[in-house]
């Protein structure tokens, strides 16, 4: 053929399937489309060009436990929810411009917990399991606050602050929980969330405390998520649950010092007062929504005084944050996606991945590429699994089939296409577990069938209670070592490749937004104080 009709081909055939894709948003159906659909995609990234301006912004998302099957399955969870082809389907965070990986191993574990793989993301180093923005030398249950202090690594929030721009954390776990509180917290052990958890002696203040006491700048501007027991005093009565009290043994109330420590601020604890906020008007926002965790995204409807959606809470605090020109640092966790993966419950690890999609898409639509580096990524991955040779179309949460016949084990059972290499859902001895909502445990039923697998024939394993077939049996499942994604678009975003450490992900938004390139050590009353 000759060059100049090879070349005409080519444009014609990226024309028409950037065309259809517009039109359609369908899926190509031939050899001719999918060719043209590839090249495409060729051009639009040959478009793409680095960013290598200054942020006035930064936003870090992270889905807990998010790793790379997770976000797959929720990809065509989603599509399937609406009603479209979910295997080729984009959750909004897939669809930013530059892309990564991630090392997750920790100072000392092959496979870490969120505390020291948040730590890595918001401080720039490698620390030990548990560890909460302190380097690996401190002792898990050093009590002294001097000790701690000493050994204290300054975090992106902090620096933020200290440079006059706002900041904030929003998360549906505990926001005294291991990834919100490394932004604001220095503590050897991720468990002392309370005063009531921390060992006798200790000097070092709890998590909680340390928000209400943070030195720097004017203090966060917006904390939204769960863990309202952590700040109230284990004498007052919870507003939402009565029979309940708080956790403080101190007697301090800190929702009340929050509303009086700073001026037009609000505290809030339901969904109609969160409505309530005006933004424009408030310049510190505190919202604890749950006694512990926030709902899952599908149960929160079954919330009585309400929850706001992970959606809500973003748009709500970046329209705080924005009423500060010198930019914000906001730090966004959909913490459990891996509570439900613990639990061995794909259905709401999936919706609640799907709820993170909705809120990095709420952030899109409110900032813009040119000063704002928006970051998606995870702390870890979860031993979760996407097996068999299902047709396309076949339910994400279903049985694996192909053209509808159900594919059989070398029992003869059929089998579902996500299932975990551990957890709860081990179905040795007749045994299945179902998650009961209400208590976010799991309640034994029976099977009939092999001793070895249950017969699932018979089992709706759509069903959002369902606990996915695990092979090695344990009380939580647990989490998994391999490297995750990291989605990037705004200044900067072009630095992220991959493999790269953890850690690498604070120097490149340290870098966006021009912070001092040097170590910081923690400093400040926030730490508590020695009695010696």
């Amino acid at each position: 053929m000759q060059p100049k009709i090879l070349a005409a081909s080519i444009a014609l055939a990226l024309c028409t399937a950037q065309a259809h894709a517009a039109e359609t948003n369908a899926v190509p159906t031939s050899a001719d489309e999918w060719f043209a659909a590839g090249r495409a995609a060729v051009e639009s990234s040959k478009r793409v060009v680095p960013n290598r301006a200054r942020a006035k912004n930064v936003i870090l998302f992270v889905g807990d436990g998010m790793g790379v099957s997770t976000v797959t399955a929720a990809r065509i969870l989603d599509g399937q929810m609406r009603n479209t082809d979910g295997e080729f389907n984009r959750l909004s965070f897939e669809k930013l411009d530059h892309m990564g990986s991630s090392v997750t191993a920790s100072a000392n574990q092959q496979t870490s917990d969120s505390a020291p793989t948040a730590t890595a993301m918001v401080a720039g180093i490698k620390t030990n399991d548990g560890a909460i923005s302190v380097d690996q030398s401190i002792d898990r249950n050093e009590p002294s606050a001097a000790v701690t202090r000493a050994k204290s690594v300054k975090t992106i929030l902090e620096q933020a602050e200290e440079r006059g721009m706002s900041t904030g954390i929003v998360s549906t776990a505990r926001i005294t929980h291991a990834t919100p509180a490394v932004n604001y917290a220095h503590v050897g052990n991720r468990d002392w969330e309370a005063d009531s958890n921390l060992p006798a002696g200790a000097t070092v203040a709890d998590i909680a405390r340390q928000l209400l006491e943070f030195p720097y700048g004017d203090g966060l501007e917006v904390a939204l998520g769960g863990g309202r027991s952590y700040f109230m005093p284990n004498t007052a009565t919870d507003p939402e649950y009565p029979s309940q009290k708080g956790r403080r043994k101190d007697g301090r109330d800190l929702t009340a010092e929050w509303t009086k420590k700073y001026a037009q601020s609000a505290y809030v604890w339901d969904k109609a007062a969160f409505d309530a906020v005006n933004p424009q008007q408030t310049k510190h926002l505190l919202g604890l929504f749950e006694r512990s965790h926030m709902r899952y995204e599908a149960d929160r409807k079954d919330d009585v005084a309400g929850e706001p959606s992970l959606a809500e809470m973003t748009e709500k605090a970046i329209k705080v944050l924005r009423n500060n020109n010198k930019g914000f640092y906001l730090m966004v966790e959909a913490g459990r996606i891996d509570h439900a993966h613990h639990a061995g419950n794909a259905y709401r690890a999936l919706t609640d991945t799907v709820a993170l999609s909705d809120a990095v898409e709420v952030a899109k639509r409110l900032t813009n590429d040119q000063d704002t580096l928006i970051v998606v990524t995870a702390d870890h991955s979860h031993v979760f699994t996407i097996a068999g040779y299902p047709s396309r179309g076949n339910p994400i949460l279903g049985k694996s089939a192909v053209d509808g016949v159900a594919s059989k084990d070398a029992l003869g059972l059929s089998y579902t296409t996500l299932s975990y290499a551990n957890g709860p859902g081990w179905t040795g001895g007749f045994q299945r577990k179902e998650f009961v909502a209400a208590t976010e445990g799991t309640v034994a039923a029976h099977y009939d069938g092999s001793a070895l697998r249950p017969d699932l024939s018979m089992v709706d394993t759509t069903n959002p209670n369902y606990l996915q077939e695990a092979t090695v049996p344990m009380g939580s499942e647990t989490h998994a070592g391999e490297d995750v994604a990291i989605y990037a678009s705004g200044p900067n975003a072009y630095l992220f490749r991959g493999p790269q450490e953890q850690n690498v992900i604070y120097h490149v938004m340290a870098d966006a937004l021009g912070l001092d390139k040097e170590r910081g050590r923690g400093h400040g009353h926030g730490h508590g104080h020695d009695r010696r």
